[in-house]
């Protein structure tokens, strides 16, 4: 049987996503709720080790409250299906792999760009039911895995819990996870369970983008930075869902780069529409106004 953990700040989120969902399940399964609705949980990390101390099951699974199972049968086969796996550690729905196939997905890496071929999932996102990375068939091993579900054996988190020294906020704690469980010996990976994410991600506008020196929130940095230095000699870049980090590189660097280039693909069609109003006789505004009509 399976714990289904899950810390909770949005009731109306957590009974409309999460708690539908698992109220259709045909198997039996372990519920562990946490109500962080008063913040009495400084972290995810806190509020999950706490959470995994009152479970009793033989796998342990980490839920984000909106998130949707796939199925009514979602449970069905899946304690198989991680018996499979040969030195399982940690595995999920979402993952990023720690190189692409191609020197081109490569060079992305090194512009904190997401080639498609490294992203590896089987995640739904938001009302238009948006996909995010390259769907899977079959498990398949990666480098980190995205927080909004991951699975671990309880045996082996009786061993290595999440760090809340490292991980002191909401953000990282499973991609903390996955490189500390890789220097234990064991293997993270992605499997092929269908799940549907409420989130949309993160949306700022160009102002706040450069107004926070990046596209998300100063927690998140200061986390990564922390997580970065934990693995600096195990690892020599970290691939998360939100981009890829060196651990040697400055960090600041890296960061300006990533906001640079998310301005300038923000700007791009600003900047166009600019110059095509310039230059209303040019090729480009014919060829515009021919897309236009």
């Amino acid at each position: 049987m399976i714990s289904v953990i899950c810390v909770y700040n949005d009731e109306l989120i957590f009974q409309d996503y999460l708690l539908r969902s698992l109220a259709a399940q045909k198997s039996d399964f372990e519920l562990v709720t946490i109500d962080n609705t008063k913040k009495q949980f400084k972290s995810a990390a806190e509020a999950l080790n706490w959470g995994a101390n009152q479970a009793t099951a033989e796998y342990l699974m980490f839920v984000h409250q909106d998130v949707c199972l796939g199925s009514d049968s979602w449970f069905n086969g899946i304690e198989a299906l991680l018996e499979s796996l040969p030195h399982l550690g940690i595995a999920g729905v979402a993952g990023v792999r720690e190189r692409g196939p191609t020197l081109k997905e490569r060079f992305k890496n090194i512009l904190h760009q997401k080639p498609i071929g490294r992203f590896r999932n089987v995640v739904t996102h938001g009302p238009q039911d948006k996909q995010w990375g390259a769907p899977i068939q079959q498990s398949e091993p990666v480098q980190t895995l995205d927080e909004c579900l991951v699975i671990i054996p309880k045996s082996v988190f009786s061993t290595v819990q999440f760090d809340e020294a490292t991980c002191s906020d909401w953000h990282l704690y499973a991609v903390d996870y996955c490189l500390s469980i890789k220097t234990h010996g064991f293997c993270v990976y992605v499997i092929p369970m269908h799940v549907h994410h409420g989130s949309q991600g993160v949306k700022k506008s160009l102002v706040q983008v450069l107004a926070s020196f990046g596209t998300f929130s100063p927690e998140y940095y200061r986390t990564l930075k922390r997580v970065l230095s934990k693995h600096r000699h195990q690892f020599k870049w970290v691939h998360t869902s939100c981009g890829s980090w060196s651990v040697a590189r400055p960090f600041t660097v890296q960061r300006a780069a990533l906001t640079l280039n998310y301005v300038i693909k923000r700007a791009a069609p600003v900047l166009n529409y600019i110059i095509v109003g310039a230059y209303p006789f040019t090729i480009p505004y014919r060829v515009w106004r021919r897309r236009q009509l």
